[in-house]
């Protein structure tokens, strides 16, 4: 296989599907794929025709996580930018959703953290198991997990480093949607579709506000910078596409820009 192959990139529509492709490994990441996911990352970001992002991966499952026998030879699975499995420090500004098949484990489920939103097989299994080898999870999984799950559940999943299904973390508000074994893929392609019938820049403005909230110590202060990211989106093509089509009655067409 060669290193232009790692990781997949292929456009439906306004959707960019990223595939991680190293199903010898699971999906493990060595640093040319973290660098090809990276710029994965960028194309979605910089091309306005595309809306949002799928992350999946070829083989029947996810991601392992880093490649450790890369990371033996001192190879770290991270990219000059973005981070590890170069999307973890910075991932798109605009959303992404995680397709889990199989397993998504340590940095796999980090990857899964990254991204907006989770559509999970019945079966698939979810795990930060650094703990067991004397690791710590560094991907983001230890502050972002527990953002996104209870308090208790989250440090449990952390020190004992147990797996948990995707019934499990859906029961908890993590996976988003539980699709049948083998429709990951077309249950996050139907969740971008209703996505994408909203206005592409107000989206991608919404999201970077819920996420820079977090920041933000007072009410005072979000309703300042709040006012600063909702600015290039209000002024946008499709901000008065949108009202557009709504006098019209007609449906809009978003130009991402």
């Amino acid at each position: 296989m060669t290193e232009q192959s790692l990781i997949l990139t292929e456009r439906r529509g306004h959707v960019l599907i990223v595939t991680m492709n190293r199903p010898e490994v699971k999906n493990a990441f060595n640093r040319a794929a973290a660098e090809q996911m990276e710029a994965a990352m960028d194309l979605l970001d910089d091309a306005d025709e595309l809306f949002i992002g799928i992350v999946t991966g070829a083989g029947g499952t996810f991601s392992a996580g880093q490649d450790l026998k890369a990371a033996a030879r001192g190879e770290r699975a991270r990219a000059e930018r973005r981070g590890g499995m170069g999307a973890f420090r910075r991932p798109s500004r605009k959303p992404l959703i995680a397709a889990v098949e199989g397993f998504a484990y340590g940095g796999g489920f980090e990857m899964c953290l990254a991204c907006d939103l989770i559509v999970a097989a019945e079966t698939a299994k979810f795990a930060l198991p650094e703990v067991k080898h004397n690791v710590l999870a560094l991907g983001g999984g230890l502050f972002r997990l527990p953002r996104k799950l209870p308090h208790n559940i989250a440090v449990e999943m952390t020190l004992t480093g147990q797996p948990r299904d995707a019934a499990f973390l859906h029961e908890w508000g993590l996976v988003n949607r539980l699709v049948p074994d083998g429709q990951a893929l077309q249950g996050a392609l139907d969740l971008a579709d209703e996505i994408n019938a909203n206005g592409p820049t107000a989206v991608a403005a919404s999201k970077e506000v819920i996420y820079q909230s977090a920041s933000w110590s007072t009410d005072a202060e979000a309703w300042v910078e709040q006012e600063k990211i909702a600015a290039g989106a209000l002024e946008s093509e499709d901000f008065r596409e949108g009202l557009a089509a709504f006098a019209e009655k007609r449906k809009p067409v978003w130009r991402g820009r």
